[in-house]
């Protein structure tokens, strides 16, 4: 009796299994396809996404090595073909090498004489919203700078406003030549406050302490 009841059993789960084959192998045609396709898109996903990472790093890579070769080049006295080489990462590079391209651009202009063109290339770095705002702030500043001896000292005292807010990063450099502009519109007294506030304060670059306190000198007591 109880090697009968064993058969049974051993019949009911060989049914069973034969049941639960049948049923996968019907889900199998109807969901088959699907579920290849998914596995390869998954899979080429994956691979392309790691594909895509690797490919960007060297793109980085060999763009570490053009803007290298180009200060390079800046260094050695070769201006115009460092600024031949600035201009062309700054034109295909990627984002960041772009951005520090053009500033390196910017200087050379300036070097050779180019204050026009150095100003152009700052202020179109300045506007370029897609980049990052400490370097359109950078490009800002240093567009002033060039600026100095031609621009109107109102207008790039205004322009320079904004830098001087008290989480800006470049807003001592923007209060010294805030300070510098108000002496050459003929405003001392603003130009000494802004100097004894840089001279004071103790949390500003040591470099820009000491210029304060020279002009401060210079400037005499109010």
């Amino acid at each position: 009796m109880a090697e009968d009841r064993n058969q049974d059993d051993l019949l009911f789960r060989e049914v069973e299994e034969d049941l639960r084959r049948d049923r996968y192998a019907q889900l199998w045609k109807k969901y088959g396809t699907l579920v290849v396709v998914a596995a390869v898109v998954i899979v080429g996903a994956t691979a392309g996404a790691v594909w895509w990472r690797d490919h960007q790093r060297g793109i980085r890579e060999k763009d570490g090595d053009r803007y290298a070769a180009a200060a390079l080049l800046a260094q050695s006295g070769k201006t115009d073909e460092a600024l031949k080489a600035f201009t062309a990462l700054a034109q295909d590079g990627t984002p960041g090498y772009r951005t520090l391209a053009r500033l390196q651009e910017a200087a050379l202009l300036a070097k050779k004489g180019d204050v026009k063109g150095a100003v152009a290339v700052y202020d179109a770095l300045a506007a370029d919203s897609g980049t990052e705002k400490s370097f359109r702030d950078l490009a800002t500043l240093l567009g002033t700078m060039a600026s100095l001896d031609s621009g109107d000292p109102a207008a790039l005292s205004q322009r320079l406003q904004p830098l001087t807010a008290e989480d800006n990063p470049w807003r001592y450099s923007a209060l010294e030549l805030t300070a510098l502009l108000a002496e050459r519109a003929g405003n001392v007294k603003a130009a000494r406050d802004l100097y004894t506030r840089l001279a004071d304060d103790a949390e500003a670059p040591g470099g820009i302490r000491v210029r304060a306190r020279q002009m401060l000198g210079l400037l005499g007591e109010s």
